[in-house]
């Protein structure tokens, strides 16, 4: 059977210095508590959102169930005016909808140019902006992209992970983040950065045996909550009420180390890519060899990456 949940630990009134000294070199969620994220908690309700940044178009994903997959792509991307998709996603039954009454909005905020430029609310929602004060807990030259996300009652997004640290600010709303260690990585099924299983609480465990091995971490965020989520974590995300949050992605890794062509914050990092890329000509290369030697020594690679590149402890 499942194992319960571990609660992530919150710590309320971090310092910078805090911070920086105890939470962040262990390399593990905390929810960050009692933080001056500025005027955003009291002032962004829908009638100051959908006015704030008035009509202009965004591009959102729409759903007709509340379990989005992007692996199959379970949904369709469409065109709202800002005004006009806020008052959507906060209604539970719409009279306007593209697919049903009671489909599903998600907003994650693109820059200018979704391909080439990353997301940064200064740019894309600066009204919005203003009401901000995001925790400074990394040098300037590391930020990398602050994603403006609006999400539907009840919408659930796909398990993943992101290559690089971030803060969750969850500014209205409630969401239930269930966290997964990168340790856990061969029980979580993966494609790419996505895990093939959506549904965390009730895990198809015929289709997913392993599933059971991963150590669940899960925490409730409130309005005026920041989730620290370390790089490589995996997280799966449930709005629990019409809810706005904002995530704040920065380099841990020296610049260089990164994809420039990555506006997401989800391409593994430069030296991961190739040596998956040289690890795949191996195998292809063992494919000339028949199965009894393929299969010794494939078990000899594994023991040799065991042995030269997995990490001591575990979390």
């Amino acid at each position: 059977r499942e194992r319960a949940a571990v609660p992530v630990e919150r710590v309320a009134g971090v310092t910078r210095e805090r911070f920086l000294r105890d939470i962040y070199p262990r390399r593990v969620p905390v929810v960050l508590q009692g933080m001056d994220l500025g005027a955003c908690t009291t002032k962004w309700t829908v009638d100051y959102l959908s006015q704030a940044e008035g009509s202009k178009e965004v591009k959102i994903h729409v759903s007709a169930v509340p379990q989005m997959d992007f692996l199959s792509k379970n949904f369709v991307y469409r065109t709202l005016p800002f005004d006009v998709f806020v008052r959507r996603a906060a209604e539970v039954k719409h009279k306007e909808f593209f697919i049903s009454e009671d489909e599903k909005y998600y907003l994650r905020s693109v820059g200018e140019d979704a391909r080439r430029d990353v997301a940064d609310i200064r740019k894309q929602f600066p009204t919005l902006a203003a009401d901000v004060q995001i925790p400074e807990y990394f040098e300037k030259e590391q930020f990398f992209s602050s994603v403006f996300r609006i999400s539907s009652a009840g919408l659930q997004l796909w398990t993943h992970y992101d290559v690089m640290d971030n803060l969750l600010i969850q500014v209205t709303g409630n969401k239930r983040v269930a966290l997964y260690s990168p340790r856990d990585a061969p029980y979580l099924y993966l494609s790419g950065t996505k895990s093939e299983v959506l549904d965390v609480d009730n895990p198809d465990l015929e289709k997913y045996p392993l599933f059971v091995k991963a150590k669940c971490y899960q925490c409730s965020l409130e309005p005026g909550d920041v989730l620290f989520i370390p790089a490589l974590w995996f997280h799966n995300i449930i709005s629990e009420e019409f809810g706005v949050a904002l995530n704040v992605f920065w380099k841990h890794l020296p610049a260089e180390s990164y994809d420039k062509s990555d506006t997401y914050g989800n391409k593994d990092p430069l030296a991961a890519s190739r040596a998956i890329q040289i690890l795949d000509r191996a195998l292809k290369t063992l494919e000339e060899l028949p199965e009894e030697y393929r299969d010794f020594y494939a078990r000899r690679m594994v023991l040799r990456i065991q042995e030269k590149a997995y990490g001591k402890e575990t979390p």
